[in-house]
C-alpha cells in the first residue's frame, strides 16, 4: 500500500468518523433535517422488507440518525484502517444518500439559505462520488472477476493451441499411414509380379 493511498483514505474516512460520532452522540441537531426523509422512507422500507426485518426498523427519527452515525463511524474506521475497505466504503455511500437528499434547499428558503444549501449538497455529492469510487478500488490488484475472465481466456487459448497441434499430428499420422500403405501395396504388387 502506498503512503499516498493511505493518507487519502485516512483523510476521506476522517470526515465520516467525525460527523458520524457527532450524529451518534448529539442526534438532536440533525433530527429536523432528517425528519422529512424518515417520514417518506421508513414506511416504504417497512412495506418492502420482510415482516421479520420490518419489525426491527425504528420509526423514531432520532434513533435513525444515531444508527446512521454509528454506521458512518464504523464505515469510516473500516475504510481508514484498511479493514474491509470496499464494503466499508459501500456502507459510507449508503449513509451519504440521505445527506444528499436532506441538503436540497426548501422551496421557502431565502437566497442565502439556497446558496448555502447548494454548497452543502454539492459537498455531499462529491463525498458520495468519492466513496463510490473507493468502493470499487482494488489497490491496483485485479478483482476476482477479472482474474477469472483472464484465466478463462488463457485456458481457452491453450485449448485452441492444443486442438491445432492435435489436428496437425493427426494429419502427419495420416500422411505417414498413407505412405506406409502405399509402400506395402507396392511391395505386394512387386512380389506378385
Amino acid at each position: 500500500m502506498s503512503l499516498l493511498r493511505f493518507a487519502g483514505r485516512s483523510m476521506l474516512a476522517s470526515f465520516f468518523v467525525v460527523n458520524g460520532f457527532k450524529a451518534a452522540i448529539k442526534p438532536d441537531d440533525l433530527v429536523a433535517d432528517a425528519e422529512p426523509i424518515a417520514q417518506k422512507v421508513v414506511p416504504l422500507v417497512q412495506r418492502v422488507a420482510p415482516p421479520s426485518v420490518a419489525n426491527y426498523i425504528p420509526n423514531e427519527t432520532k434513533t435513525l440518525v444515531r444508527l446512521s452515525g454509528v454506521a458512518q463511524v464504523l464505515g469510516g474506521l473500516g475504510y481508514g484502517l484498511g479493514i474491509a475497505r470496499r464494503p466499508s466504503s459501500a456502507m459510507l455511500a449508503g449513509c451519504m444518500v440521505p445527506h444528499v437528499i436532506a441538503a436540497k434547499p426548501g422551496k421557502g428558503a431565502s437566497a442565502e439559505e439556497r446558496a448555502a444549501g447548494k454548497s452543502i449538497m454539492l459537498r455531499n455529492i462529491a463525498l458520495l462520488g468519492a466513496v463510490l469510487v473507493a468502493s470499487q478500488d482494488t489497490e491496483g490488484k485485479p478483482s476476482l472477476g477479472w482474474r477469472a475472465k483472464d484465466q478463462q481466456k488463457h485456458i481457452s487459448k491453450a485449448a485452441s493451441q492444443q486442438k491445432k497441434e492435435l489436428g496437425k499430428s493427426a494429419g502427419d499420422l495420416s500422411k505417414k499411414s498413407k505412405k506406409t500403405c502405399k509402400k506395402a501395396a507396392e511391395s505386394v504388387e512387386s512380389a506378385l509380379s
